[in-house]
């Protein structure tokens, strides 16, 4: 369905990779439903290529843990006080906060409560910690944009509205993944084992991450040396990646990827991967995972006091259970990291029976997410 209109103004902002990729494809709902719309804000790459015009890098934006966003305390709060400024004087008919609520609340309230229509896209988790932020959601945004079937009902019961649109990326990444063709495009052999090392999309997750990973890695190698371990980094990250790679003991054994994180998922046999939405882009390939986190101390510490449930990692949430590993914190040495990985890779029906459970979750997350999108925000034009 396509509804003539003026031209549509929209701004949107989204604070790093994996809001890009979902950001990017609500741009594919709203361009279909307005193909004259513009759109700007704060983007990334994918955004970009959708004709998206961001006024600060994304990166600026990615930062994790309470100590690393207090760091960057005053840089952020600047950027987001002059994009205020700048949004209350050009008036885009809606803003559309993606993810980063820390970010993204406070600035939806602070347009709202002037008279802009605003909308959340992925519902902050409320379910699994800080569920404080009830108030400030439902004082930010006209409507939220909601991934996980189980939501909307959540926060009808808080008095926000909600729309249930389906996870995007459960649209963008096949039932069946083509592990052929990702190994051959990688240049990597079809018989190879191999093993995706993810240790995260921030720089402060790298930091904490990456060398625990690669420690993992030396490890895994050691004990398996014909595994082939692959890496992909965001573009703005790859040379700090590397050079982290440099001083570790896998220096020359690991294949550092520009992006390419799908390629690496559908490549694996199993990955070692940091929290957050990668997670469940895994699922949706379908492979076996040890979940693994660590952050600055007081960050931690802060976390876990706000935590509602004994699970972190997206595919352990959704099952309501552990079905893959989750090393955290001071639990994520390398030898756990290793032996976790290593078990997956010798227990064929173990797996066999996770991709099945995988699936299953596959199947409720698909739906025409663009233009459910398109839908709920027209909804919210028109009110």
């Amino acid at each position: 369905m396509t509804t003539p209109t003026a031209q549509r103004q929209f701004s949107l902002v989204a604070g790093e990779a994996s809001g890009d990729l979902l950001a990017s494809l609500l741009l594919e709902g709203l361009q279909a439903r307005w193909p004259d719309m513009k759109a700007a804000g704060i983007g990334g790459p994918r955004m970009l290529a959708r004709g998206f015009e961001s006024w600060w890098p994304q990166e600026k934006l990615a930062v994790s843990g309470y100590v690393e966003a207090l760091r960057h305390y005053r840089e952020i709060a600047g950027i987001r006080r002059q994009l205020k400024a700048r949004l209350l004087r050009e008036w885009p008919q809606l803003f559309i906060g993606v993810d980063a609520p820390d970010f993204n609340l406070d600035l939806e309230a602070g347009l709202r409560s002037r008279g802009m229509k605003t909308v959340h896209f992925v519902c902050p988790s409320i379910w699994a910690w800080r569920a404080d932020r009830a108030d400030k959601i439902r004082a930010a945004a006209d409507r939220v944009l909601c991934i996980f079937p189980f939501e909307p009902a959540l926060l009808d019961k808080l008095g926000i509205a909600a729309s249930y649109v389906g996870h995007p990326i459960a649209n963008v990444i096949p039932m069946v993944p083509d592990r052929g063709a990702a190994r051959a495009a990688l240049g990597i052999a079809p018989e190879a084992p191999v093993v995706a090392l993810l240790p995260g999309s921030r720089r402060a997750e790298l930091r904490y991450i990456a060398p625990r990973f690669f420690a993992a890695a030396a490890l895994m190698h050691l004990a398996r040396p014909e595994i082939k371990f692959i890496a992909p980094a965001i573009p703005a990250l790859r040379g700090e990646l590397e050079q982290m790679l440099k001083s570790s003991p896998m220096a020359g054994k690991v294949q550092v990827l520009e992006g390419q994180s799908h390629a690496a998922l559908a490549a694996c046999d199993a990955t070692l991967i940091a929290s957050g939405t990668a997670t469940l882009e895994a699922a949706l390939f379908k492979r076996p995972m040890v979940i693994a986190y660590n952050m600055h101390s007081l960050s931690w510490r802060l976390m876990q006091r706000q935590q509602l449930q004994p699970w972190v990692g997206l595919p352990n949430i959704l099952c309501g259970e552990f079905v893959v590993p989750e090393l955290l914190q001071d639990a994520a040495t390398p030898e756990a990291l290793a032996e976790a990985t290593l078990a997956w890779m010798g227990s064929p029906e173990r797996v066999a029976a996770l991709e099945q459970r995988f699936a299953t979750m596959h199947d409720e997350l698909r739906r025409d997410t663009p233009t459910l999108c398109a839908d709920a925000i027209q909804k919210v034009l028109e009110s």
